[in-house]
């Protein structure tokens, strides 16, 4: 038997993705999206009876009221994401990534269900050989990231709530982005051939956008022994720095340029290796590489060529 699902965001990049596996899988699921992106993404799941569509705003709190009484599992995905967006719109980010949660806390019952995505970036600076676990303290250097974290408290304060905090995501949705690391990369291989580095040695976690609704699904079906935690998602053997990124995508796009500078800073300084362990021994497993997302992507901007494709 399926679950009644709210996903608030759900038009968004990973929402319409997983809303349509979500529907798939014999759910009932209802999207709470204030289209600020004007996205078509949800073309494909208005067929389904067992869909609906409410425009509208994640921090609305009678709205909130009114749409989540009947719901067995609650998804919120409306966020600000992202470095440069949050901090150009610091009152938006503060009151959707952690104020509508915390509202979701509060007029949600017991009985049902959040499952949360934050980020792994809240992780910050890790130490050099040392793999950052759920246990790691939560040091985020962004305002995005000190957001999400304070999301996470609060949903975990409150319990019957799973948080996944995930890896730089990359691959194709039909709310495409091309700002995020592996996108853009590629992106710019394909359509510039060349790309400036700044700090290349500084790594990250990686995981496909289906892997990441794979997740969800994967937390749904397991809920109740992963409850009240929170779960690390990523590829665990891509913790890859910039430069090591670049040589794989360089071993499909042979005239990639790849030139490092000496001088400068990149705005995002987060850098740290991170341990997926605790998920996998839920049993959970990716299906997707960096490798065959690459070659999803060079697919994709065959397809599109403008720069409409961001959160910014």
């Amino acid at each position: 038997m399926g679950y009644n699902i709210l996903i608030t965001g759900g038009a968004g990049y990973l929402g319409s993705v997983l809303t349509l596996e979500l529907l798939k899988k014999g759910n009932k699921v209802t999207v709470l999206d204030n289209f600020m992106f004007r996205p078509n993404s949800l073309m494909d799941c208005c067929p389904w009876e067992t869909f609906n569509i409410v425009s509208g705003d994640a921090r609305d709190k009678t709205l909130l009221e009114s749409i989540t009484k009947d719901k067995d599992i609650v998804i919120p995905l409306a966020a600000l994401v992202g470095a440069p967006l949050c901090n150009k719109d610091k009152i938006g980010s503060e009151t959707t990534n952690s104020g509508a949660i915390k509202t979701l806390c509060e007029i949600l019952s017991k009985e049902q269900r959040i499952i949360i995505p934050i980020t792994n970036s809240g992780y910050g600076i890790g130490q050099k050989g040392i793999y950052c676990t759920e246990e790691t303290p939560l040091k985020p250097i962004s305002f995005y990231g000190k957001t999400k974290v304070e999301a996470e408290k609060f949903i975990l304060d409150r319990g019957n709530s799973v948080s996944l905090r995930l890896a730089t995501v990359f691959g194709a949705s039909p709310r495409m982005r091309l700002d995020l690391l592996v996108n853009d990369f590629t992106y710019r291989a394909i359509k510039d051939g060349f790309i400036v580095i700044f700090e290349g040695h500084f790594k990250r976690n990686y995981i496909h956008i289906r892997d990441v609704a794979k997740a969800f699904i994967h937390t749904i079906d397991n809920f109740d022994t992963m409850k009240n935690e929170p779960y690390n998602v990523g590829l665990s053997d891509a913790n890859l720095s910039k430069l090591e990124l670049c040589t794989l995508i360089k071993e499909q796009i042979k005239n990639f340029v790849v030139l490092e500078a000496t001088v400068g800073e990149d705005p995002d300084k987060r850098d740290y290796i991170v341990s997926n362990e605790k998920i996998e021994k839920t049993g959970f497993s990716p299906d997707y590489s960096i490798e065959m997302g690459i070659s999803e992507l060079i697919k994709v901007y065959t397809i599109i060529s403008n720069n409409k494709y961001s959160n910014v």
